[in-house]
């Protein structure tokens, strides 16, 4: 083979591998983030099985893996026990602190169920209160950046308890206020399935905080509900800063 045709393939082969960075996916943000969503109840307001909440937990997992958050530090659960082979509390608590070695460059918690004016429904186990969450989330996330996103009636509880510089966080209702959409006619929570609906659109937290908080508000005056659950958000000083640089990565169409 001459030089001359030699010099031409390699040309060629140099131009192709550029054209094939330029089309390939972005290096996701979230790379070396923690990721875990919980379905910590099965249940309605009548105490019967429901699936809304697991089916809140799956397409939040598709919706946040398509997002740019990896499956390799992405754990999910579901604490209903009405299966083979049930998962408790503490098996999402080591499964969670698993993953925060695997991804240590920021967290995702986030967590759908029922909840009180005191305390959310964790499977069978003891109610999660404000403070024991907070321990869990300084456990597991310490002074990373952090983004909590609580699904339940009166989650806006736990808004003070979690609050800090490095976090967002994101609640489903008011600390006075229910949230909707647990009955066996529901595919998912309202919230949950607003976040899930805003997720392939939005570009950061905060536009998915936005959204979301906008759906929830045309659902409810849509099939005239109230009060309204006014979902809250808190984002902290250090939160402020980064926010707008965590850009959700999404595969080229």
């Amino acid at each position: 083979m001459g030089r001359g045709l030699i010099v031409v393939l390699m040309a060629l082969l140099g131009f192709a591998a550029s054209a094939q960075a330029q089309t390939a996916a972005p290096s996701s943000r979230f790379a070396n983030w923690t990721t875990a969503i919980v379905a910590a109840d099965w249940r309605d307001g009548a105490d019967r099985p429901i699936q809304a909440f697991d089916n809140a937990r799956r397409d939040l997992v598709r919706g946040f893996l398509d997002a740019g958050f990896p499956r390799a530090n992405m754990v999910d659960y579901s604490l209903r026990p009405d299966v083979a082979e049930p998962t408790t509390a503490s098996d999402v608590i080591d499964g969670l602190n698993a993953a925060a070695v695997r991804g240590t460059g920021g967290c995702l918690l986030y967590f759908t169920s029922h909840g009180v004016p005191t305390a959310m429904v964790f499977g069978n186990e003891p109610r999660m209160t404000p403070d024991m969450m907070a321990n869990l989330v300084r456990a597991t996330c310490g002074a990373r950046p952090t983004v909590v996103i609580v699904s339940a009636c009166y989650s806006g509880i736990f808004v003070n308890a979690l609050s800090a510089p490095n976090r967002m966080v994101l609640t489903a209702a008011s600390r006075e206020r229910t949230s909707f959409g647990c009955s066996a006619d529901d595919t998912y929570p309202w919230f949950d399935g607003c976040i899930i609906e805003t997720l392939p659109t939005a570009t950061d937290f905060l536009a998915l905080a936005a959204g979301a908080r906008a759906c929830v508000a045309r659902k409810e005056t849509e099939r005239g509900v109230s009060p309204a659950s006014e979902p809250q958000l808190f984002v902290g000083a250090e939160m402020q800063l980064r926010l707008p640089t965590l850009r959700f990565t999404r595969p080229p169409a």
